[in-house]
């Protein structure tokens, strides 16, 4: 399988960073943040996937966001502070977040296109 690369122009899919370590996956149409990753090899932390056990509960840096649900367990306090959940957020934009990463293997590039995963 081909490695996902950074941003480019000619695709229209989101790209998800996620960070600390940088890693970098295409986000499908209707696809969430944590199918996005674990389609690419990144496993975030999760166990419902629809957004009530809050287990994937993370920081949205930047980007935009919508909602596969109505309401998707958050505190309007905690969606000011920027925390979303990213088993029910859909990119709406290209979007980094900050999270726990359970496991990965490499499918998922680092920002300079570079395949593989820090050591």
């Amino acid at each position: 399988m081909n490695p996902i690369q950074p941003p480019d122009p000619v695709d229209p899919r989101s790209v998800l960073t996620v960070q600390p370590l940088g890693w970098c996956v295409r986000v499908a149409p209707g696809q969430s943040l944590v199918e996005a990753a674990r389609a690419a090899g990144v496993r975030l932390r999760s166990s419902c996937r629809n957004g009530t056990c809050r287990a994937c509960l993370c920081r949205l840096i930047e980007g935009e966001v919508r909602w596969r649900i109505d309401w998707p367990g958050l505190t309007s306090e905690e969606r000011a502070q920027g925390l979303i959940l990213p088993c029910v957020a859909l990119a709406a934009s290209d979007v980094v977040i900050k999270a726990s990463v359970v496991e990965s293997v490499p499918q998922a590039t680092t920002p300079s296109g570079a395949a593989g995963f820090p050591r």
